[in-house]
């Protein structure tokens, strides 16, 4: 059987499916096409991992290694679907021509869309932390930098590690930032920044924290910015309650307090539990700030909930960002509404009737949903692989047939030809001269890379071509 698989998608998981399909099958008779929306590979770990946790992206070596294979091909700056891209610069290829040009298609695509809060509506006072993350990793998406230097006190709704990223970026020296994956020109506006203080708030307590006690101890050690201390209510363990080793460990370093003494840095943060927002209040030309209500909660022990106690809280702040998860794009095909991704069993995508696809997976964040670490990324692309190859020997029975059955192995789709010939696609080694040029520009600065944007990129290649 023809094995010509698409992989929609170029983050961890499209890579972890496909390294995992190399060493699975040595035979040389199947090809893997990788297209991604964005011009450059990796996905999270590019665009999501902070500049200054260098460590998480030592996995980019098993996504090279996977690309030296000549049995895999890249394409970046590829729109595959039939919904327009918000990157205006890609080139689009209709799931149709997916369809009819390969015999097996993964979606990879995960959750790229923030969870907004239906008290708190997006604006220029409201924004959420991926809009942040995409600005200091300078995503294709492009969004504008954040005005920093009009900014005094800043609230991020949700605890997770996205989160104490944010604040970390805030909160540390650019002199700090310098020598990690940084843009200058986001490190021109962070030298401008003003910001004073950050609160991190979250609607349950301190053993519900969504946070690692490894982004906790960060943000505890941090050099120039100490942590308003907490009431030593808030750390005690109900009697008989039999703590994880996650939460036992942030309770020790919330005891253990901050290494700066509150009171004697320039810059604050606080971890606000119990609170919930309940609305915005914009500011006026009588009134420069923002009003953030708070509703006082406490956790329900038996379902574990965060219930209001009827007690508000309002909070002078300048800027409200929200970190409360992310959800797949709703306009794309199989998304499922109700889940906030695309709907599959054991790894097969199912349509709204309920029919299994034949030969169409997801894996990662496209199939799970938003939650997990790399690791668990690998794990599940990993299980992935294995099911393809089980359907490729024992073929399920009752399937919907969408795919072509005998594609010609090396064929490319037309639209990502002519994309192309005119160098809009990026490829793998077009990648590596971009990545090794990127890296030779930090050397220069001082730096671990600096990193370029689409049209920077395209003329690089294009010059070397």
């Amino acid at each position: 059987m023809v094995l010509k698989l698409a992989i929609v998608g170029g983050g961890p998981s499209a890579f972890f499916v496909a390294s995992r399909l190399q060493k699975l099958l040595p035979t040389s008779n199947f090809r893997i096409h990788v297209f991604d929306r964005l011009w450059s590979p990796h996905g999270l770990v590019r665009y999501g991992v902070a500049p200054d946790h260098p460590e998480v992206k030592n996995c980019t070596h098993i996504f090279d290694k996977a690309a030296e294979d000549p049995r895999l091909r890249f394409f970046g700056n590829v729109n595959v679907g039939d919904s327009l891209s918000p990157i205006q610069h890609t080139v689009n290829l209709p799931l149709k021509s997916i369809f009819e040009n390969y015999s097996h298609v993964v979606f990879a695509t995960g959750c790229t869309l923030p969870k907004r809060h239906s008290e708190l509506p997006p604006s220029e006072h409201c924004v959420s932390a991926l809009s942040l993350v995409h600005w200091y990793t300078q995503h294709p998406n492009s969004p504008a930098p954040p005005q920093l230097n009009k900014l005094d006190h800043v609230s991020i709704i949700g605890n997770g590690n996205v989160s104490l990223d944010v604040a970390r970026m805030l909160l540390t020296h650019v002199d700090v930032l310098r020598k990690y994956d940084v843009p200058e020109r986001v490190l021109e506006v962070l030298a401008e920044s003003t910001v004073k203080h950050v609160s991190i708030v979250g609607r349950r307590g301190p053993l519900e924290a969504a946070y690692t006690p490894k982004e906790l101890r960060e943000m505890i050690e941090l050099p120039e910015a100490s942590m308003v201390p907490l009431d030593p209510e808030l750390l005690k363990v109900p009697e008989g309650l039999k703590l994880a080793r996650t939460q036992s460990r942030a309770i020790q370093l919330l005891n253990k307090g901050p290494k700066q003494l509150y009171g004697t840095t320039k810059k604050t943060w606080s971890l606000d539990f119990y609170r919930s927002p309940t609305g915005l209040v914009l500011p006026t030309a009588e009134d420069p700030r923002c009003h953030l209500s708070l509703g006082h909660t406490m956790v329900n022990p038996t379902t574990q909930r965060a219930e209001p106690t009827g007690e508000t809280t309002v909070v002078p702040t300048d800027l409200v960002v929200t970190s409360l998860g992310f959800h797949g794009e709703p306009t794309a095909s199989f998304f499922d509404p109700g889940l906030g991704h695309l709907r599959t069993l054991s790894n097969r995508v199912i349509t709204p009737q309920g029919t299994t696809l034949r030969n169409v997976y997801a894996s990662g964040w496209a199939s799970t949903g938003a939650r997990g670490v790399i690791n668990s990324s690998m794990m599940n692309a990993y299980d992935v692989a294995q099911t393809i190859i089980s359907d490729m020997e024992n073929p399920p029975a009752i399937e919907e047939a969408v795919l072509n059955p005998e594609p010609p192995l090396e064929d490319i789709p037309t639209e990502v030809k002519q994309g192309i010939k005119q160098r809009n696609v990026v490829q793998y080694d077009d990648w590596k001269k971009i990545d090794d040029e990127e890296i030779r520009r930090g050397e220069v600065l001082g730096k671990e890379r600096e990193r370029m944007l689409w049209d920077q990129a395209k003329n690089f290649v294009g010059a070397r071509a």
